[in-house]
């Protein structure tokens, strides 16, 4: 693992180390140093790998996967977060499903111009997540008028809203402690 902080092994962990340990483990059978970074304290563990769930992968989301997964790749854009750009940006590429897509997509991200690869509601959420991560304290009311103008729905606006703050997060927690994605199996989906 890289980091700027020391992590404690599978072989050092305490029995409540273990146990976190198993809560974090990936689809792959490992834990990423996303989660590992939090080895000295295996509370925040638990708390980040239950956020995490319920802000991306809970069963009763509307939004699609792919949807979830760009919102997710452009918060991290915009703070220059490249460990969780790496993960998410190939999920989302992987759900696309579609190369050329995803190229036109993954270009408009880099560039900050959604607007090139959306519109509607997907680019709202888009420009959504955008002031809510860069000027925070300017969000107003309009900002979710304009949501359900694009015909989104109480529901699934709380549920873009918990994405980008998640990711507002842990981008911020991954930077902070220099977590790279040396040893991680990049991505949800095995290849």
């Amino acid at each position: 693992m890289s980091a700027w902080i020391s992590t404690i092994s599978d072989e050092d962990a305490s029995p409540e180390l273990r146990a976190a340990l198993e809560v974090a483990r990936t689809p792959h059978g490992t834990v990423d140093n996303v989660m590992r970074v939090h080895s000295h304290r295996p509370s925040t563990m638990h708390g980040h790998c239950t956020l995490y769930r319920a802000a991306l992968h809970d069963p009763a989301n509307t939004l699609p996967t792919w949807l979830q997964e760009v919102i997710s790749s452009y918060v991290s854009v915009l703070n220059a977060c490249d460990y969780s750009y790496a993960n998410h940006w190939k999920n989302a590429a992987h759900l696309i499903a579609d190369p050329g897509r995803a190229s036109e997509i993954e270009a408009a991200l880099a560039t900050k111009c959604p607007e090139v690869a959306f519109e509607g509601a997907a680019l709202a959420l888009l420009r959504y997540a955008e002031k809510l991560t860069t000027t925070p304290g300017h969000m107003e009311e309009s900002d979710v008028i304009a949501l359900r103008e694009e015909g989104l729905d109480d529901g699934q606006i709380l549920e873009a809203n918990q994405i980008i703050c998640y990711f507002n997060y842990v981008n911020r927690s991954l930077n902070g402690l220099g977590v790279t994605t040396k040893g991680d199996i990049v991505g949800f989906y095995a290849d």
